[in-house]
């Protein structure tokens, strides 16, 4: 829901930071995958209830996260011969289907590890039940299953929904804005990580009930 307007609202940060960090040896596939072991981190620190450490970790993958798509998208635009043209051309350096790819499933092992790592921790340390992460984890399954399959449908059959990302996304109630905020309070209060989850795996559940609607009325 909120992932347009804050998309439009940290363009130049984004920016910035990706002009900043265009330098040979810096390639796009690179800071995913150091978001990735950085959102890791995270999860296993949130484990072992290192919960501050655990937070600016993960505020920090998905900074990460954000820049590798600005930097894929200033080297795709920059004149050939230019240097950042240059620089886009070393080894490494993603096509962007690839990175893409590479990124979405990133995105996906990160936020399912924190699940984890967050429940871990909250019921090792304050009792909490289970069952309201694992309907986190449910919820998303089926929501990454509704919005995949109609990527691949869409772009087979000439549908896909252009928003400057690499798969057509089916925006709803629960987007990435809303993942980062909720995944961010788990850490700053753990000891409510288990109510929070039950609140987040009925809007979750929401939203993926509206991908499939939305999905299968777009298809047909």
């Amino acid at each position: 829901m909120l992932d347009r307007p804050m998309r439009a609202l940290i363009a130049r940060p984004t920016d910035a930071l990706a002009r900043a960090l265009d330098r040979p040896g810096i390639t796009p596939d690179g800071l995913t995958v150091a978001g990735l072991m950085i959102g890791l981190a995270s999860a296993v620190f949130a484990g072992l209830q290192w919960w501050a450490a655990a937070l600016v970790l993960w505020l920090l993958s998905r900074v990460v996260d954000g820049v590798d798509g600005a930097l894929a998208r200033r080297r795709r635009a920059a004149p050939a011969g230019s240097p950042a043209a240059q620089v886009g051309e070393s080894p490494g350096t993603p096509h962007s289907e690839a990175g893409g790819f590479l990124d979405i499933t990133a995105d996906f092992v990160v936020y399912g590890a924190t699940v984890i790592g967050v429940a871990v921790g909250a019921t090792t340390a304050f009792d909490a039940p289970w069952w309201p992460f694992l309907a986190v984890l449910f919820a998303y399954y089926i929501n990454g299953a509704a919005f995949l399959a109609f990527s691949s449908i869409a772009e087979r059959t000439g549908r896909q929904l252009d928003d400057g990302r690499s798969l057509s996304f089916l925006g709803r109630i629960a987007e990435g804005t809303e993942t980062i905020v909720v995944h961010a309070l788990w850490l700053i209060l753990p000891f409510w990580a288990a109510p929070i989850a039950v609140g987040w795996a009925a809007l979750v559940g929401v939203s993926a009930v509206q991908r499939m609607v939305a999905g299968y009325r777009a298809l047909r």
